[in-house]
C-alpha cells in the first residue's frame, strides 16, 4: 500500500490524472491534494480532509457578504458626524480602491493554489514560515474576538424591541452562540447556505435603501421636501476635526480611512473558503472580479446616499451615538428616513442589523477555524486541529474558536468594564485586518518574483491581476500608512491618553512578537524567489479541475442566474 501511495503521489507531481480502480476519481483527487499538503496519505487517513462543499452561489455570496456588515448600517454614522459627507465618500472610495488592489493579489494566488485557510499558507510558502505563523495566529485571534463583538452587538440589538430588553442578555448570547456553532459544525454546505440567505437579505436591503434614498432626496417623501445636496452645503461637505482649516478637514478625511478599514474587514473571506469551493479556478476569479463593482455599488454609493439623506450635525444622530443607542436607533439610515417623515422602517432595518451581526459571527467562526486548520497544516499549531469529520469539518478547530465566544458573556456585566473591553477588541481586530492585508501584498510580491524566477509565464495563469506588481505596492503602502497613523489623535496637543494610545497600537507589537517568536524558535529563513514553493499540491488540484462539469445556461433565466451566482 505504501508503494502504491508513493507511486500515486509521484504521478500527481508529474501532472498525471490519478486513477484508482473502483473508487470515485474526485475523492482520490482530494486524497492526493491533501497528501501533497499534509505530507502523506496516511495523515489524510488519520485526520481526514476538508471537502469542496461550497457551490458557486455560496462563494459569490460569501464574497458579497464579507463586504457588507454592521459597519455600513451603524459604524458609518460616527464617521459622518466626525468628518462630513464628502470626507466619508472619499474615505470609503480610497479604501475601496486599496482593498480591490489587495483582492487582485489574493485572487491570483488563490486561483493558482486554492488551499484551505489560504493566506497563512501563501505567506509561509512564498515569504517566510514566521510570517505565515504571525498572520495565521493574528487572524485567528482576530476572528475569534470578532465573534464576541458581533454576538454582543446582535444581543443588544434584540433589546430594541419592547419586551425583549426585560430578558437577561445572557439568554440571547447563548441562543446566538449555539446557532452559529450549529451552522458550522455539521457540514460546510450548511454554513454556505446560511451565508447565502444572510447575504441575500443584505443585498435586498441595501438595494432598497439606495433606491429609497434617491427617491427621498428628489422629494418623494411625505414632507415633499427636495433635499438635493443641501447637507453638503449646510453644515458643509468636509468638517474640521481636531483642528481648524485645511489641516482639520484633512484629519477628518484621514479618520474615515480607519472606519472604512473596519467596515471592509472580512472581504478576504472568499480566499479562506477557496479550499472548500467547488471548481475554485472558475468560481474564485469570478468572485474577485466582482469585488470592484460590489465596493462601488454598496459602499461608495451607500456612503453617498447617507451623506445626502442625513446631516452630519443631526441632533438625533449625535444623541444616539452619545447614548450608545442599540440597533436601528443609532443608524443614520433610519434617522434620515424618520426625518423625512417615513415611520415604518426602523424595525425592518433592525432585523437586517441583527442578521448582519449574526452573519458576521457565523462567518468569522468559519474563517477562524480554517485559519487554525491552515496553521496545523503548516505545523504551526497542534496536529489535532487537522482532524475532520466525515463531512470534512475540522471540528476541533471549530470548537476552540467557538470557545473564545464565551468571552461574550462579559457583556452581561453592567458596570461599564465590558464596553471598554470590547472597544479594545475592535481596535485589535481592525489593526489585525490591516496587517493581514499588508501580508497578502508582501506574499504576492514574492509570488510574482517566484513565478518569474521559476519560469512560469503569467499569461498562462487562469487569473492574472492587472498592473502588477504596482497594484500590490499601492495597497501595501496605503495599509501601512493607516496602521502607523491609526491613533494619530493621541499625538495632538492636549489629547494624550495612555489608554487610547495602547488601544490604537497594541496590535503592532502583538504581530511582531508573533513573527519574532517563530523566527527565533524555528530559525526560519526568508524564502528566495527560486526556493519559494509554488508547486506542492498543485498537480492534484490541476487533476481535480478535469472533473468539474462545465455548465451552460439553457434559457434566459439560467443565464441571469449564472451571471448572479
Amino acid at each position: 500500500m505504501a508503494e502504491k501511495s508513493e507511486k500515486h503521489l509521484a504521478d500527481s507531481e508529474e501532472g498525471a490524472v490519478p486513477v484508482f480502480d473502483g473508487v470515485d476519481e474526485r475523492k482520490n483527487d482530494r486524497i492526493l491534494e491533501g497528501a501533497a499538503i499534509l505530507g502523506s496519505e496516511a495523515e489524510v487517513t488519520e485526520y481526514g480532509y476538508v471537502t469542496r462543499g461550497l457551490k458557486s452561489r455560496h462563494i459569490q455570496f460569501i464574497a458579497l457578504g464579507g463586504t457588507i456588515g454592521t459597519g455600513l448600517f451603524l459604524g458609518i454614522g460616527s464617521a459622518l458626524t466626525r468628518a462630513g459627507p464628502l470626507s466619508v465618500l472619499l474615505g470609503y472610495t480610497f479604501t475601496g480602491f486599496a482593498v480591490f488592489a489587495m483582492m487582485q493579489c489574493l485572487g491570483e494566488m488563490a486561483t493558482w493554489l486554492p488551499l484551505p485557510g489560504a493566506i497563512p499558507q501563501f505567506c509561509a510558502r512564498y515569504v517566510d514560515d514566521s510570517l505565515g505563523f504571525a498572520v495565521g495566529w493574528n487572524q485567528w485571534y482576530s476572528s475569534a474576538i470578532t465573534i464576541c463583538a458581533e454576538i454582543s452587538a446582535a444581543s443588544i440589538v434584540i433589546g430594541y424591541w419592547q419586551g425583549a430588553a426585560d430578558i437577561n442578555v445572557a439568554v440571547w448570547i447563548s441562543i446566538l452562540l449555539v446557532f452559529i456553532i450549529f451552522l458550522n459544525i455539521f457540514a460546510v454546505a450548511i454554513y454556505g447556505e446560511a451565508e447565502f440567505c444572510f447575504a441575500s437579505l443584505k443585498i435586498i436591503t441595501i438595494v432598497g435603501l439606495l433606491i429609497m434614498a434617491f427617491i427621498v432626496d428628489l422629494g418623494g417623501n411625505p414632507k415633499g421636501v427636495r433635499l438635493g445636496f443641501w447637507y453638503w452645503q449646510n453644515p458643509g461637505a468636509m468638517l474640521e476635526y481636531q483642528t481648524t482649516g485645511d489641516l482639520g478637514r484633512f484629519l477628518g478625511l484621514f479618520s474615515t480611512l480607519i472606519n472604512a478599514a473596519f467596515s471592509y474587514g472580512g472581504v478576504e473571506m472568499v480566499a479562506v473558503a477557496a479550499g472548500e469551493a467547488e471548481n475554485p479556478r472558475k468560481n474564485i476569479p469570478k468572485a474577485v472580479r466582482r469585488v470592484f463593482w460590489r465596493i462601488l455599488f454598496f459602499y461608495v454609493l451607500g456612503s453617498l446616499a447617507i451623506g445626502v439623506l442625513v446631516s452630519s450635525t443631526d441632533d438625533h444622530l449625535l444623541q444616539a451615538q452619545s447614548d450608545g443607542a442599540p440597533g436601528a436607533a443609532a443608524s443614520p439610515w433610519v434617522i434620515g428616513i424618520q426625518n423625512a417623515g417615513i415611520t415604518v422602517l426602523p424595525s425592518i432595518i433592525n432585523v437586517v442589523i441583527l442578521t448582519s451581526a449574526t452573519s458576521s459571527g457565523n462567518a468569522f467562526l468559519y474563517t477562524g477555524s480554517r485559519y487554525l486548520y491552515a496553521l496545523a497544516q503548516n505545523r504551526q499549531a497542534p496536529r489535532i486541529f487537522l482532524t475532520c469529520s466525515q463531512r470534512g469539518v475540522p471540528y476541533y478547530a471549530v470548537a476552540l474558536t467557538a470557545s473564545i465566544g464565551l468571552l461574550t458573556y462579559l457583556s452581561v456585566d453592567s458596570n461599564g468594564g465590558a464596553a471598554k473591553a470590547f472597544n479594545w477588541f475592535q481596535n485589535l481586530t481592525t489593526v489585525a485586518n490591516l496587517f493581514t492585508w499588508c501580508a497578502i501584498c508582501v506574499a504576492y510580491l514574492q509570488f510574482h518574483k517566484a513565478l518569474k524566477a521559476q519560469g512560469v509565464d503569467r499569461d498562462t495563469l487562469v487569473f492574472k491581476s492587472p498592473f502588477q506588481p504596482y497594484t500590490a505596492w499601492f495597497a501595501l503602502i496605503f495599509f501601512s500608512i493607516v496602521i502607523l497613523f491609526s491613533g494619530f489623535t493621541v499625538f495632538i496637543d492636549g489629547n494624550w491618553n495612555a489608554s487610547d494610545f495602547i488601544a490604537a497600537y497594541i496590535g503592532i507589537p502583538i504581530f511582531f512578537l508573533l513573527y519574532g517568536f517563530w523566527k527565533v524558535f524555528k530559525r526560519t529563513e526568508w524564502k528566495s524567489a527560486v526556493t519559494a514553493d509554488l508547486q506542492s499540491g498543485k498537480a492534484a488540484l490541476d487533476a481535480e479541475d478535469a472533473h468539474w462539469p462545465d455548465l451552460k445556461p439553457r434559457n434566459i433565466w439560467e443565464r441571469i442566474w449564472f451571471w448572479i451566482a
